[in-house]
């Protein structure tokens, strides 16, 4: 623990809160500076000028690179370590001292909102690529915080949604990619989530953030609060919870000041907490430490990215690599106005963008026309097909780029399906008809549903490849780059065969985790449900052949050769099989994975590091990890369904009793339900916890009307095919948080007061909402006399 300089307990409260919308607070007195933090997860976000209350307005100039759902296709973390480094390069040339990235949620489901965010849904995938960010970011002496911890994979609700999740599959998959990169890569600090899991918000979770966290994994940074998310100041202090942001005034320190005085807390926790903020502190870099960026150099590793996340899915009669003047129609408004990055806090205003129809004349292809083909908000326009048709004709391939809309991706909200816009599948069946010869590009943040399949002669899926991923695409296209793509996320059939589809998002309160451990793969592979796209696929323009398998307990080694005439990358995936357990387990589990880069003709030596994690399951009953003996099944492939050699290890181990397995969950309350809580027909009133979107049914007019106004705010921006992020973030934000998120304008009991107005108790509201507003003034500013005192003397 750090030594505690000589600071009064308020300032001490004050040190565990932020100051602004993104900066903590400084006491130079004490030798503090403040600290700066900026969203980042796949590049730089600081806000220009003042931050706004939700975190939206536009941001400085920084490079855009891939989102991670791309990069997790590369299944290469020294990619992740080199775009650590240039993001954090970037991030202190700003200023920034603190990148609230990467995200490395598990993708439960593939209607997740904030799916582009995040990795696999495979947690050794997830938790190797994000330590290689991390990695990468604090060796530039900036610190990363990964995010967001724990089980948060809804958007619906997510300020209020309780994730009951059983504790054999949290360890083994929700948690488990967290532990690998505190493990591995020991990042400075780690974002707490919104949610509750089981019953108790992320935030304040002592068995979470302590027993975990801290004593099990022997993290020794800072936790942080999601914006907003901190509802409980003492509790979070109490359970290893360090910083609350952002700013909410000083209610919450004088909240701290408080609980110690009245023996709610301990001193000793808070001195723990300020201990983690001071080591936060000083092991962040001057900003004149660190080189300027180079933007030029940065684009580039951005196009490079790009290419290695993209994935070649169908290449029927080798109609890829185009060669040198194929006459190319390039069809579709993604070609000149690319989705490059998803909606949110992510969003990052890029230094510059690259178009499919802008580059096309360097990569030696000859340009035959351009049309738009379809109208981005889904309407049908026979106009713009029967152009695209006609462009399609005069072509030798026809190029044409698919994808989602920005309003059909975003953080605040979760997908509605798995489907493309139907105007786009009949824009590709009528391409199909003048022109076969067709290569479909996809830029969308996830997994959809391709029925339309055989319209297509070759598919690629380059997610959201951020600035440059025009280039990285064309790249692959012309063969200058050798896809080497591998998805990190099965693509199913439809929607109905996901493991969560009749659940997700869940609608009430609780989000039950019914489905387990099987998901993803884990799922389809256990229960023989056919997929369009297994995990880990990709194909090549070269082909690879494995042998010599030898295996020990401790890992295995492989001999894997280029047999094509280019040079390629294989990446080489181990999964293991226990065909006899006494538990239930999933068919397969990925437990290792190396990627390899061989010239045509070249061969090389393979070596996947096992060891007792590969091997081992959470008994709940004894609360720790266990090895089954017996038999073990390696399968060494190139996709979870393409399996090419096979082997057997036997390890000793702990005697299992027979039901020692999954939990069941089983609520016995009416809450803990993954379907909607009965709203009846009757008026309800307003409370802290209450969302604002649920005015619709409180007592008073005023609130009716509110409602309506905000809804037809939404249905407008959804009508134009368009995103209102900042009323969408709104219209799911409980009241309480209010108080967390208008920078110490309101606190706790002027919310109240406004709950008052809003249930129909007007003048009594409007006493009590005057009241509180000024005595909350008064406090404020009483506060920061304090402060300033303190920092005189």
């Amino acid at each position: 623990m750090a030594d505690v300089p000589a600071l009064s307990l308020i300032e001490k409260a004050a040190l565990l809160t932020g100051k602004t919308m993104w900066e903590t607070h400084d006491f130079p007195h004490a030798g503090l500076r403040s600290l700066w933090l900026a969203d980042g997860p796949h590049g730089v976000r600081r806000q220009a000028g003042a931050g706004d209350r939700m975190g939206l307005n536009p941001s400085l100039p920084a490079t855009c690179f891939p989102a991670a759902a791309t990069i997790a296709n590369s299944w290469d973390p020294e990619l992740a370590y080199r775009l650590g480094v240039a993001i954090a390069v970037e991030a202190a040339a700003q200023g920034v001292d603190i990148v609230l990235g990467p995200g490395l949620n598990l993708k439960r489901s593939p209607l997740g909102g904030r799916g582009f965010e995040y990795f696999s849904e495979d947690p050794l995938l997830s938790g190797k690529m994000a330590a290689g960010y991390v990695r990468g970011i604090q060796s530039q002496g900036v610190a990363a915080c990964p995010k967001h911890f724990a089980a948060n994979s809804q958007e619906l609700h997510r300020m209020v949604s309780d994730s009951v999740v059983d504790e054999r599959t949290l360890r083994e998959l929700y948690l488990s990619a967290f532990e690998i990169v505190v493990r591995e890569a020991n990042p400075r600090a780690i974002m707490s989530s919104y949610n509750l899991l089981n019953g108790i918000h992320a935030s304040e979770h002592p068995w979470l953030l302590q027993q975990v966290l801290r004593d099990e994994w022997g993290f020794t940074g800072a936790v942080i609060t999601d914006w907003g998310g901190s509802n409980r100041i003492v509790s979070a202090i109490a359970a290893g919870g360090t910083l609350e942001m952002p700013a909410a005034g000083y209610a919450s320190a004088r909240e701290i000041v408080a609980a110690v005085q009245t023996g709610l807390l301990s001193e000793a926790d808070v001195d723990a907490r300020v201990s983690e903020m001071l080591n936060l502190i000083r092991a962040s870099a001057p900003v004149e430490s660190v080189s300027a960026p180079d933007t030029a150099a940065h684009h580039a590793l951005a196009r490079e990215a790009a290419a290695r996340g993209t994935v070649l899915l169908k290449n029927d009669g080798d109609l890829l690599p185009l060669a040198p003047g194929t006459k190319v129609a390039v069809i579709g408004d993604f070609a000149a106005h690319p989705r490059y990055q998803g909606g949110g806090s992510s969003e990052v205003n890029p230094t510059q963008l690259d178009t499919v129809f802008g580059l096309i004349t360097e990569s030696e292809l000859t340009l035959s026309a351009y049309a738009p083909g379809f109208r981005r908000d889904g309407r049908p326009d026979a106009a713009l097909l029967n152009e695209a048709v006609a462009a399609a004709r005069a072509a030798d391939v026809v190029l044409l780029s698919l994808g989602l809309s920005e309003a059909d991706e975003s953080e605040g909200k979760d997908r509605a399906n798995l489907a493309l816009p139907s105007n786009q599948i009949a824009l590709l069946r009528a391409l199909a008809v003048a022109n076969p010869r067709i290569v479909v590009a996809l830029s969308l943040g996830g997994v959809i549903e391709t029925p339309w399949l055989k319209h297509c002669q070759a598919l690629l899926h380059s997610f959201l490849g951020g600035q440059a991923g025009a280039g990285g695409l064309l790249d692959v296209l012309t063969g200058r780059v050798n896809p080497s793509g591998r998805l990190a996320e099965t693509m199913p059939v439809s929607l109905a065969d996901t493991p969560t589809a009749r659940w997700f998002p869940a609608t009430g309160r609780s989000a039950v985790y019914r489905e387990g451990i099987f998901v993803g793969y884990r799922h389809y592979s256990t229960a023989k449900v056919p997929v369009a796209f297994p995990f880990g696929f990709g194909l090549s323009y070269t082909t690879f052949e494995y042998s010599d398998l030898t295996l020990t307990p401790e890992r295995a080694t492989l001999q894997v050769r280029n047999t094509g005439s280019r040079d390629g990358a294989e990446v080489v995936q181990l999964y293991v099989h226990r065909a006899s357990a006494a538990v239930p387990r999933p068919e397969l589990e990925l437990r290792g994975f190396a990627r390899v880069e061989l010239a045509a003709g070249a061969s090389a030596l393979v070596t996947i590091d096992l060891g007792e994690q590969a091997f081992r399951y959470y008994r709940v009953a004894t609360q720790s990890w266990a090895v089954e003996p017996g038999d073990y099944e390696i399968r060494i492939g190139a996709s979870v369904a393409d399996i090419r050699l096979r082997g057997v290890v036997t390890l000793p181990g702990e005697a299992t009793a027979a039901d020692d397995g999954l939990e069941i969950i089983a609520p016995d309350t009416p809450e803990a339900s993954a379907t909607p809580e009965p709203s009846g027909s009757g008026i309800r009133e307003l409370t802290p916890a209450s969302l604002i979107s649920e005015m619709g049914t409180a007592p008073s007019l005023l609130a009716r009307l509110i409602h309506r106004a905000l809804q037809r705010r939404l249905r407008k921006a959804e009508a134009a095919g368009q995103l209102d992020i900042g009323m969408l973030f709104i219209s799911d934000l409980p009241f309480g948080q209010l108080a967390k998120l208008t920078g110490g304008l309101l606190d706790a009991a002027t919310v109240s007061g406004v709950l008052q107005i809003l249930n129909g108790h007007f003048c009594s509201g409007v006493v009590s909402t005057l009241r509180a507003f000024l005595a909350n003034r008064r406090a404020n500013q009483h506060t920061a006399a304090q402060l300033a005192a303190a920092q005189r003397h």
